[in-house]
């Protein structure tokens, strides 16, 4: 018996996947986290930690990019719908820098990171979102999986290049809904499809439009056929997806990963356990 098509799926089947990225480490932040919990949906946010506000700091009335402190930003991300991803230490304009100064900027940014939250910083946006190939190297050396641009897409997509990682849309892109609309009813035969939304908080608040993301949450969510994921659980996914071992005619596959991994073989779903075998 031959095997005619395979394509990965999401855990329990699922053939969408949605994920957020914010950026900077600003108070505003914090009523994301809140809708995130509201709505059962999670994020990445972005933290140039060298950036961060002294504690104590007070801001002056009507400021909008009010950067925590560390103090706040351990209290305030909740990792359970939280993670934690690197935006270089000092939020420089990284293409301009030397390639020792890009390497310090990332290293000094996950080491502080991870000292703060005791987990582990794979992931990145870059600030201003300006890179180059030189860049890029310097991210793989510091060992980033993955980085998010600016460039929307304006599709679903999987990445092909996770370090030139294109996000779907900004919150504030005037396609934002047509594209939720064509997400949520486009129905998926082949390739996974996955929505990723990014921005800065505090564009909510200098625009006046908190209502725009809570529509879009409360359109996207609560939805038995998407997963709803962090970026580095969707990178990492991919890549248990693509280390699963198959015999020559596809009737024994091993899982050396450490995730449970769906595939769709000919209209049939099968699961392959972490370590383990489907035969």
């Amino acid at each position: 018996m031959s095997i005619n098509r395979i394509y990965m799926r999401f855990p329990e089947g699922r053939k969408k996947a949605v994920t957020l990225s914010y950026d900077d480490g600003v108070d505003e932040d914090l009523t994301l986290v809140e809708l995130l919990k509201k709505y059962d949906m999670k994020a990445t946010f972005n933290v140039s930690s060298g950036w961060l506000a002294e504690e104590g700091t007070v801001y002056e009335e009507g400021e909008t990019h009010r950067r925590m402190s560390v103090s706040q930003c351990i209290k305030g991300y909740d990792l359970s719908v939280c993670e934690i991803a690197a935006h270089a230490f000092s939020h420089p304009w990284i293409n301009t820098l030397t390639s020792a100064m890009m390497m310090n900027e990332v290293i000094e940014d996950r080491k502080k990171l991870e000292n703060m939250f005791h987990t582990i910083v794979k992931g990145m946006a870059y600030p201003y979102g300006v890179y180059d190939d030189t860049v890029v190297d310097v991210l793989k050396l510091a060992g980033i999986r993955y980085c998010r641009t600016v460039q929307s897409s304006h599709d679903f997509a999987m990445p092909s290049d996770w370090l030139r990682l294109l996000p779907t849309c900004h919150h504030d892109d005037p396609e934002l809904f047509p594209l939720l609309t064509k997400f949520l009813e486009e129905d998926v035969t082949r390739h996974p499809q996955m929505f990723y939304l990014w921005g800065h908080t505090f564009e909510f608040e200098r625009n006046d439009n908190w209502n725009r993301m809570e529509e879009f949450m409360q359109k996207i969510s609560g939805n038995s056929e998407i997963w709803y994921a962090t970026n580095i659980e969707i990178y990492e996914y991919t890549k248990a997806y693509e280390a699963l071992e198959f015999s020559v005619d596809g009737t024994q596959i091993h899982n050396p990963s450490a995730i449970d991994v769906w595939i769709e073989i000919d209209d049939k779903m099968i699961k392959i356990p972490a370590g383990g075998d489907v035969n």
